[in-house]
């Protein structure tokens, strides 16, 4: 028997091109639909098949023969979205809906989306838990909670097999340092190597749960595969709390330097503190986070090395 055809949406960014890779890896069949808004063609491994267009307007075509769809298309960027709401709700919370009716015309067994501890909000009792009401800051963060509405709605109608991760702070390879939304790591990385002053929004005492994109991979895959979890929503992270300012200085000390910050007035949408409860990944799907910051950071490091 063949091998199920998986789909990644958005599997040209940074962590869908990783997961693809993985998928290949099992044996399995991939095709990647991506429309490069943030995407970049040199992230695809070698031997998916390419839909180029954006998850609104080809989801029927991307989804024919499919068993299982992992769905990370979105722009994800909480500043870009407080500049470009509607664009960041067509792009999240409506390409998803788009993804769930034709993933459903098409009789897919399931669809992981990939949602974002920024449904969190500044919640202050940590650890998040999933059960915490939620309180979304950006429209980011309410086109990610609307993604996780509709696939719950999806799922407990039984038309579909749904599943959603909210993941924390992704970081590793291929981490776009030069768009102006980067993430951190890339960001410091970017400026360290440069010789030039880490930026920091805010007094750099906020914090974020780190995981490294393998373990991410990992937690994306156990979700298409683990059977009787149809409907649920699970944090994906390190869980463990780590300083704005202590990253940029482990990034530092990797590369042998001393790190300088600049300070700069708060981001809107920003949150303070995140830190995830993964105790419901590990008792359902078996996860847990397997690479320590400073090694993921050195992975990160040798893998940009000029």
């Amino acid at each position: 028997m063949s091998a199920e055809l998986a789909v990644v949406t958005g599997g040209a960014g940074f962590i869908g091109s990783h997961l693809a890779q993985a998928l290949l890896a099992e044996g399995r069949p991939v095709r990647v639909v991506d429309n490069f808004s943030t995407g970049r063609r040199p992230n695809l491994p070698s031997g998916v098949e390419l839909l180029e267009g954006d998850i609104n307007d080809v989801a029927e075509q991307a989804l024919r023969g499919a068993s299982v769809a992992y769905h990370l298309a979105a722009l994800p960027s909480v500043p870009r979205s407080v500049q470009q709401p509607l664009e960041s709700h067509r792009a999240t919370a409506q390409g998803t809906l788009a993804l769930l009716g034709a993933a459903e015309k098409a009789g897919l067994r399931r669809v992981v989306f990939a949602s974002s501890s920024a449904v969190y909000g500044d919640t202050p009792a940590l650890p998040h838990v999933e059960t915490m009401p939620p309180k979304p800051l950006s429209p980011y963060a309410v086109a990610k909670l609307a993604g996780e509405r509709y696939a719950g709605s999806w799922a407990s109608g039984g038309k579909l097999e749904t599943v959603s991760l909210r993941f924390f702070n992704v970081y590793g390879p291929r981490q776009d340092p030069d768009s102006a939304y980067a993430a951190l790591i890339p960001i410091f990385l970017r400026r360290l190597r440069e010789g030039k002053r880490l930026p920091v929004f805010g007094d750099g005492l906020q914090t974020r749960d780190f995981a490294f994109v393998s373990d991410v991979v990992r937690g994306l895959l156990l979700a298409g595969s683990v059977a009787g979890i149809s409907g649920r929503v699970y944090n994906i992270a390190g869980g463990r709390p780590v300083s704005v300012l202590e990253t940029g200085r482990a990034l530092a000390a990797l590369l042998g330097r001393a790190a300088d910050f600049e300070f700069l007035p708060p981001r809107p949408g920003d949150i303070r503190d995140s830190l995830a409860d993964v105790s419901a990944a590990r008792r359902d799907l078996g996860f847990s986070a397997s690479v320590p910051l400073e090694e993921g950071l050195r992975r990160t490091l040798e893998a940009a090395a000029p």
